[in-house]
């Protein structure tokens, strides 16, 4: 059955029935021109993020499930990097008229399993024709007792992340070579049978890859798991989220903070997996974890003598925006990774 079939209005109701349930606090939630939610006791936060067919995803790679899991994701991983706590979504949806109801059943598959990881409510959005690719935007609404910003790093402070860094990246490589949508977790039973992901292993197995190495670079893609900042948000004086890439977003934290960092590639956090597949691609490791993007880990900084959950890549400086590599020679960094109108290398 395709969209036009069902029409607008029908459509509307099967979401507002599939995420009625909500709070106490959302006094009006989908069915009224807006939403209405009692005021809470906190620092308000709020984001939005969009993903366009062509320039943010592409339906040969990622299926409609991975889609709506990420579209969440990335929006909660906004308000983690604020040190906020999320807790309502907003959903745009713009589909082509032809498109089977079955995509649409299986995108709100992913947003539904994000929505119950992270414990939010949907409580309004739009729905739109498209002429022809897929337009989403989610808006999410979070809160922040203490919120952090990019303006608060300090000289002498030292330089965190979160986690593995280029996974992402090199998952998103993997899925260029392979030309195919690969599927995980619940979306097998709603897009494949587990023949085709069988076959799929075979096949990475014969050119020298097995699935435990490749597995892990494909989910942290496909459905990435925002980092939440509650062991960190005690100390951290400025935070980001890493989207674009290490570079340019430790670069948008000396900008605002107006500093400069050193940072260091031998402490650069680099998985097993990624070390393995990357030299099966040909690829550097280190240019995917300082540049690749995507991997929604927290980039932050703290003052320097703090117990710190994360592990240290560099220190803030005056001015310099510098990377020292294993053997002690030094290189100015520039902002290099994804920019929306930008001349992508």
């Amino acid at each position: 059955m395709k969209l036009f079939q069902i029409g607008e209005l029908c459509l509307l109701e099967q979401i507002r029935k599939r995420f009625e349930q909500h709070p106490p606090n959302i006094l009006i939630g989908i069915g009224d021109d807006a939403a209405a939610i009692k005021p809470l006791n906190e620092n308000l936060l709020i984001t939005t993020d969009m993903m366009v067919e062509e320039v943010h995803f592409n339906l040969n790679f990622i299926t409609p499930y991975q889609l709506g899991f990420k579209l969440v994701s990335v929006n909660v991983s906004d308000i983690y990097a604020m040190g906020g706590k999320p807790k309502f979504l907003l959903l745009n949806i713009a589909m082509n008229k032809n498109t089977d109801k079955k995509v649409m059943d299986y995108f709100l598959d992913g947003v539904d399993e994000a929505m119950k990881l992270y414990g939010l409510f949907l409580i309004g959005g739009d729905l739109s024709t498209s002429c022809k690719d897929i337009t989403l935007s989610a808006t999410l609404v979070g809160s922040a007792k203490k919120y952090i910003k990019r303006s608060g790093a300090k000289v002498g402070d030292k330089i965190y992340v979160t986690g593995n860094l280029g996974d992402s990246a090199c998952g998103l490589e993997l899925l260029k070579k392979i030309k195919r949508p690969v599927h995980l977790n619940k979306d097998t039973q709603h897009e494949t049978p587990h023949s085709i992901v069988s076959a799929l292993r075979s096949q990475l197995l014969i050119k020298g890859l097995n699935w435990n190495e490749v597995e892990p670079l494909l989910r942290r893609h496909l459905l990435p798991q925002a980092r939440n900042p509650n062991s960190v948000t005690k100390n951290a004086t400025s935070m980001i989220d890493i989207s674009d890439g290490l570079l340019i977003d430790l670069s948008r934290i000396c900008d605002e903070s107006k500093v400069g960092a050193r940072i260091y590639t031998e402490n650069i956090p680099l998985s097993s997996e990624l070390k393995r597949v990357s030299s099966y691609l040909g690829i550097s490791p280190l240019r995917l974890a300082l540049s690749g993007g995507e991997d929604y880990e927290l980039l932050f900084t703290a003052p320097a003598g703090k117990k710190i959950e994360a592990t240290h890549i560099g220190d803030i400086t005056e001015s310099e925006r510098v990377i020292v590599d294993i053997l002690g020679k030094e290189r100015t960094f520039s902002a290099e990774g994804y920019q929306h109108f930008g001349v992508q290398r």
